[in-house]
């Protein structure tokens, strides 16, 4: 059809879609309350300042000196000391657990090789999988020497040592700092999320779309039994998927795993569950495909990006945001993955994330099985 274009007529069509817009309360709700909410949830979240880095203590020496050393991290406002042990048997094992972000090693006769001349020397032990903080932590620790060494250079005058406090960094399970060692096992959280959610939050929306939902009810399955058969195949499709992903990590990228790949597999096919349950809470309550979309990439993308510590780490957040991350099982995935690949951990090591996936694994599929039961009285 052909005419002259009519700046009227397009007005009339545009005052059409505005009544239509104002009728219908969740294009509302996308167009102008989640912008401000997420502006603002993620504005008092995401924080890029480093603060309260926790840290472990081994000192050996046990001197003035020493101590004079691991005070200078705390009046440094970086740093927050969790622990202090004479031994450095397992240095490494806070980081491991995630219990620390940083050990300081201080090694016997500390304070007499200071004063001899000698030098003293510590060393820190720093979580390298943690690409997002580590060069930063690494530069404060710098900052730390140079106010360390200035101050018993003015206290030792007019004769100071020729050699003073040298603090060496050691970046464990990432040394070289290779970004795609970082980078990698947490798309892997993401990607997993992302389908899982996806996939079953279409599934039970798309039967009621399509009007087999009833010839689904008409059988003697019960609503316990519908759900974990909308379940099972999903899973057999993302344990496929975290196959090609570690493939990918490996060959493609290097990747090195050094964990247990029991717990590794464990972990992960409690975090797909977790998220295929999430998804067939959405698509239960949405009962359209399209709403059951929007509802899962709010859920399921956003969270999994920005609050699962994948870009910005949790320990920097405000402590509520930190309290409310605990709630999201990418973050405790993200853990896994990460000690996995890169830490050497093993059951042991990640008895905390285990137990948070699998208490949200049971809170998502017991709603997700009593909303649907509650939509068939």
């Amino acid at each position: 059809m052909t005419g002259t274009f009519r700046f009227r007529r397009a007005l009339a069509i545009a005052r059409k879609e505005v009544m239509h817009i104002m009728r219908d309360p969740f294009t509302m709700v996308v167009a102008l309350v989640i912008p401000v909410f997420l502006t603002v949830m993620f504005g008092f979240a995401i924080d890029l300042d480093i603060h309260d880095v926790r840290m472990a203590v081994y000192d050996a020496d046990i001197s003035q000196t020493s101590r004079v050393v691991y005070q200078k991290f705390i009046d440094s406002k970086y740093f927050v000391i969790n622990e202090v042990a004479p031994l450095a048997a397992r240095a490494d094992r806070p980081l491991t657990t995630e219990r620390s972000k940083l050990s300081l090693i201080i090694p016997h006769k500390f304070e007499e090789d200071l004063y001899n001349g000698r030098g003293a020397v510590a060393q820190v032990l720093l979580d390298g999988s943690d690409n997002t903080t580590v060069n930063l932590v690494a530069n404060y620790v710098a900052g730390i020497e140079i106010a360390l060494n200035q101050q018993y250079y003015e206290s030792l005058s007019p004769q100071p040592p020729l050699k003073q406090v040298k603090i060496t960094p050691r970046f464990l399970f990432n040394p070289e700092q290779k970004s795609p060692w970082f980078i990698v096992p947490g798309l892997s959280v993401v990607i997993l999320a992302i389908l899982s959610i996806l996939l079953t939050a279409l599934t039970i929306a798309r039967e009621w779309e399509t009007g087999s939902m009833e010839l689904l009810l008409s059988t003697p399955a019960r609503p316990p039994e519908i759900i974990l058969g909308k379940l099972l195949p999903y899973v057999a499709l993302g344990l496929i998927a975290l196959s090609f992903i570690y493939v990918a990590a490996r060959l493609v990228f290097g990747v090195p795993f050094t964990g247990s790949y029991l717990a590794f597999i464990a972990g992960s096919l409690l975090f797909i569950w977790t998220y295929l349950s999430m998804g067939l809470l959405i698509s239960v309550v949405a009962k359209n495909q399209q709403l059951a979309m929007q509802m899962s990439l709010m859920s399921g993308y956003m969270p999994s990006m920005l609050l699962s510590g994948f870009i910005f780490s949790i320990p920097n957040m405000d402590t509520i945001w930190q309290w409310f991350t605990a709630l999201l099982p990418a973050r405790w995935y993200m853990v896994i993955c990460r000690a996995c690949y890169l830490k050497g951990a093993s059951f042991g090591d990640l008895i905390v994330p285990f137990a948070f996936l699998i208490v949200l694994g049971l809170v998502f599929f017991t709603a997700a099985t009593k909303r649907f039961k509650g939509t068939l009285e």
